[in-house]
C-alpha cells in the first residue's frame, strides 16, 4: 500500500512539473508575442513619423479625385526619395515575419479557416513581383482583408492597412498608395 501511495505522490508531483513548465513556456510565448507586436509597432511608427516629415504642410481638403490622386502621387514620391535604400523587411523583420505566419496559420486553421481561404481564393488570383515603395498598381483590386486575419494581427494606424496579394503579406500606406514592406510566403500554401 504504501508503494502504491509512493508512486502516486510521485505521479502527482510530475503532473504538476509539467504543467508548470508548459505554462511557463505558454507565458514565455505570449511575452515573446508582446515583445514583437511593440518591435513591430515601433517600426510602423518610424515609418509613419518619416511620412510626416515628407508630407510636410498637409494640402488643403478637397473633394476633387485629380487633385487627391495628385496628392497622393506627390506623396508617394516624397516617400520614396526619403526611403531610397529601404529594404523588404524593414518592418517585418524575419523575427516579426515569422510571428506574422504563425498568427496568419492559425487563423486559417480549422472550419472557419476553411471559409477565409474560400474567400480569398474568389478574389482575383494576382500575382506581381512585390518592390518596396512602389506604387500598390492601381489595376489590383483592393480586396479587403477578411475580420478573422485582421483580429490575429496588430492593429494599424490610421493610413496604413494589410493587403493580401497571393500568399504574400502587404503593409500598404493608403495615403502615399506605396507597398511600405511586405511578408513573402506569409500564407500557408493550401496547394500541397
Amino acid at each position: 500500500m504504501e508503494a502504491y501511495s509512493n508512486r502516486r505522490r510521485g505521479m502527482c508531483v510530475a503532473a504538476v512539473c509539467i504543467f508548470s513548465l508548459l505554462s511557463g513556456a505558454a507565458a514565455s510565448g505570449a511575452t515573446d508575442n508582446s515583445r514583437l507586436t511593440a518591435e513591430f509597432q515601433q517600426r510602423v511608427k518610424q515609418y509613419l513619423d518619416l511620412r510626416k516629415k515628407a508630407a510636410g504642410q498637409a494640402p488643403k481638403p478637397t473633394d476633387s479625385p485629380q487633385v487627391i490622386a495628385s496628392s497622393q502621387r506627390d506623396l508617394g514620391n516624397k516617400v520614396r526619395v526619403m526611403r531610397a535604400g529601404a529594404k523588404q523587411g524593414e518592418i517585418f523583420a524575419p523575427e516579426i515575419a515569422q510571428y506574422f505566419r504563425r498568427q496568419l496559420t492559425a487563423a486559417l486553421a480549422g472550419q472557419s479557416g476553411k471559409k477565409v481561404r474560400a474567400s480569398l481564393h474568389r478574389a482575383e488570383p494576382v500575382k506581381m513581383d512585390m518592390q518596396i515603395n512602389q506604387s500598390y498598381p492601381e489595376n489590383v483590386p483592393l480586396q479587403s482583408m477578411p475580420p478573422s486575419l485582421l483580429l490575429k494581427l496588430p492593429e494599424l494606424p490610421d493610413g496604413l492597412e494589410y493587403r493580401i496579394l497571393d500568399r504574400e503579406l502587404v503593409l500598404r500606406d493608403t495615403e502615399a498608395n506605396i507597398v511600405v514592406d511586405y511578408i513573402p510566403e506569409a500564407l500557408p500554401d493550401t496547394e500541397k
